[in-house]
């Protein structure tokens, strides 16, 4: 796959400010939230899971982005259903859904 980044739009329909995430070379996901996370992604049947998730760990001045730290680690470990229409990434739990829109990096 090649390298694409995805700014962060909303969660559970709020819009958040920030965060972002991208996919490198054999499903390295790596972004933000608050803190800076990497790990090592696997898409099967729809579903993204990423093990060895590394995360730094400050607090940061955002109480919702500190709060979806967590969120978006149980997320990844859990698995989460992913739907890729033209411009939109989807990441969807039962709980929780986040939504990204593919950066223009021409600009």
């Amino acid at each position: 796959m090649p390298f694409c980044q995805w700014p962060g739009e909303s969660v559970n329909g709020k819009t958040v400010t920030g965060p972002e995430l991208s996919f490198g070379e054999d499903m390295t996901v790596s972004g933000k939230m608050c803190n800076q996370f990497t790990g090592e992604g696997k898409l099967s049947d729809g579903e993204l899971k990423v093990k060895n998730l590394a995360m730094t760990r400050m607090m940061c001045a955002d109480p919702q982005l500190n709060a979806l730290d967590g969120t978006l680690s149980e997320l990844f470990s859990k698995g989460a259903q992913v739907d890729l229409t033209a411009n939109q990434l989807t990441l969807a739990t039962a709980e929780t859904t986040l939504m990204y829109k593919l950066a223009d990096l021409a600009h």
